[in-house]
């Protein structure tokens, strides 16, 4: 059994005994590493072709995260990881690149959790990932993940700050028609089987009608739009709505290419994210 398999399932049976609801919990203090080794091609060409990149250049900027996954499981299913796994779901991301990485490039990967704080719908989870290259950081996130339990109180305010609230006003740019296995296949490239991405039975144990798409599957497909990547120096989507699968969602974006949008039927939003690029000399 591989270690991110025994991850899965280690979660799995951990988390019936875990109960979420202390922002004061404690968190394990490891920080999880990844040996330096290159991307392997043939992973990496797939998760180009489900997620819309093109299969040459730098690495897609969403990657390093899917490779940080086995450590973000491993974290997580630990025993000193105070949040159930399984139905926890992805709410932000901020990602900042400090320079294209090759995918020839011995890439280590560090993991850490940095927070938790509460939610109106439960207690969110911060985790922290970085890549290096020749001990040089070159690529970090942050990712927010909900798990979702009854509250009394009201929620704290955002560890980060939001996205500006323009979605709605954005230009349609594509639409997309989404498969309703999209998340099994984009679970096989990137390891992430969480059972609210599989099938609607599964999905319907943690409050889902249908099976719903990976967020970091949505904010991967919208990157894949965005032109000049190399030039972008920060990116933060955040993960408004679930999309039921199988669906049709409209791509929006300005023309600068700072503001992005997903939208689904009737004008729901699905996912809110902006672009800063670096200044151009």
């Amino acid at each position: 059994m591989t270690s991110l398999s025994a991850s899965l399932v280690r979660g799995a049976l951990s988390s019936p005994f875990k109960r979420a609801g202390r922002p004061d919990a404690p968190l394990p203090p490891d920080h999880l590493t990844r040996p330096a080794a290159p991307v392997a091609p043939g992973p990496l060409a797939a998760y180009a072709r489900i997620c819309g990149f093109t299969e040459s250049g730098p690495l897609p900027l969403t990657y390093p995260h899917v490779l940080a996954f086995p450590l973000t499981m491993r974290l997580m299913t630990g025993r000193a990881f105070p949040l159930p796994v399984l139905g926890l779901v992805h709410t932000w991301i901020e990602i900042t690149p400090h320079r294209p990485v090759q995918p020839t490039e011995p890439l280590e990967l560090a993991l850490y959790a940095d927070g938790l704080t509460p939610h109106r719908r439960g207690t969110e989870v911060t985790m922290a990932t970085e890549a290096r290259v020749g001990g040089k950081l070159v690529w970090e996130s942050r990712s927010g993940y909900l798990s979702r339990h009854g509250t009394t109180g009201a929620a704290a305010a955002p560890r980060t700050a939001s996205v500006p609230d323009v979605a709605g006003e954005l230009p349609a740019v594509a639409e997309w028609t989404l498969p309703g296995d999209l998340g099994r296949r984009y679970g096989a490239v990137s390891g992430d089987r969480n059972p609210i991405h599989l099938h609607p039975l599964t999905a319907r144990l943690f409050g889902f009608p249908r099976a719903i798409a990976h967020g970091m599957w949505t904010v991967a497909r919208c990157l894949a739009e965005v032109k000049d990547a190399a030039e972008i120096r920060s990116v933060r989507a955040e993960f408004k709505a679930p999309v039921l699968l199988p669906a049709t969602v409209t791509y929006a974006a300005d023309a600068a290419g700072s503001a992005f949008a997903l939208r689904g039927a009737k004008g729901r939003v699905h996912l809110v994210g902006t672009v800063t690029r670096n200044a151009r000399r």
